[in-house]
């Protein structure tokens, strides 16, 4: 059976869940005139080949924002991630603005926090004594205190890589796609997609307070089960682990580069009072 490939033009639907279906009609009828900007966030597709597997962590269900949802390690930018003293390998920061289409300050920091953030919620650490090699973190617990730190704001990723005498690879990080939020909603983000092949002698974890668990899916079977209603998955994330699911290797999913618009899912009140989130792929 042929794997849904995502194309130009096509339209997305998800069935608002009926647990949150009375807050959204109520923020439908009380729009404000302007919507709450959107926070900037960077999420990482962790991936090991034979079979392409792609780690996940379950949200803890005391999350305000897609409590239980299953998604990639990531999360919002952080002043921190502005910190200009940190070294740098791979494309550079005005190839990553040409990529994103942004200034080169907001790309960097969008790239600094999508490695921040895949290292505090799964220890994975895309950096190494120089731009051809890759520190190795089998013993997790020595860097526990490092993510911790990172966790409660107390260091920046910079900081952390300076320590270690540690070069950030962006070599290694491939982007995918950008999503964002629907304008109703209180909490919004303007997240960024990337990926990332399970550096040689490391292996995530799911010790972060985000999240109850972590967990190997093959990307197929991830989006049968999210279809069967045993595991929650949301439209960006089914988009991306489609593409996974129909690439030739790990490794050519994170090297692709295909073009990146932004998407975003817009509500539709259907005649019987149900909602559906849609969108039409740029």
């Amino acid at each position: 059976m042929a794997m849904w490939l995502p194309h130009s033009g096509e339209v997305l639907e998800e069935p608002l869940e009926p647990r949150f279906k009375e807050a959204v009609l109520g923020r439908l009828a009380d729009l404000p005139a302007t919507p709450v900007e959107p926070r900037l966030a960077a999420t990482v597709m962790v991936i090991r080949e034979d079979p392409v597997q792609v780690f996940m962590l379950q949200r803890a269900s005391t999350m305000a924002f897609m409590p239980n949802v299953v998604v990639f390690p990531g999360g919002r930018v952080d002043p921190g991630d502005a910190d200009p003293d940190l070294a740098w390998a791979g494309p550079s920061p005005a190839e990553w603005a040409r990529r994103m289409g942004l200034d080169e300050a907001t790309a960097r920091m969008i790239v600094v926090a999508a490695a921040r953030e895949v290292f505090e919620e799964s220890g994975i650490l895309l950096a190494g004594p120089d731009e051809s090699s890759v520190v190795r973190t089998e013993d997790l617990a020595t860097w526990a205190e490092d993510r911790s730190r990172l966790d409660k704001h107390e260091e920046t990723f910079a900081s952390v890589l300076r320590r270690h005498d540690l070069v950030l690879r962006t070599d290694l990080l491939g982007l995918r796609s950008r999503w964002l939020t629907p304008e109703m909603e209180p909490r919004r983000y303007d997240t960024f997609f990337f990926a990332a092949i399970v550096p040689p002698g490391q292996a995530p974890d799911s010790e972060t307070t985000e999240a109850v668990g972590g967990v190997w899916f093959e990307p197929a079977k991830l989006m049968a089960a999210g279809e069967a209603g045993d595991v929650l998955l949301v439209t960006p994330t089914r988009y991306n682990l489609a593409f996974l699911a129909n690439a030739a290797s790990g490794e050519e999913f994170v090297t692709e580069n295909p073009p990146v618009s932004q998407i975003m899912m817009v509500p539709r009140v259907e005649p019987d009072g149900e909602v559906t989130l849609t969108v039409t792929l740029p």
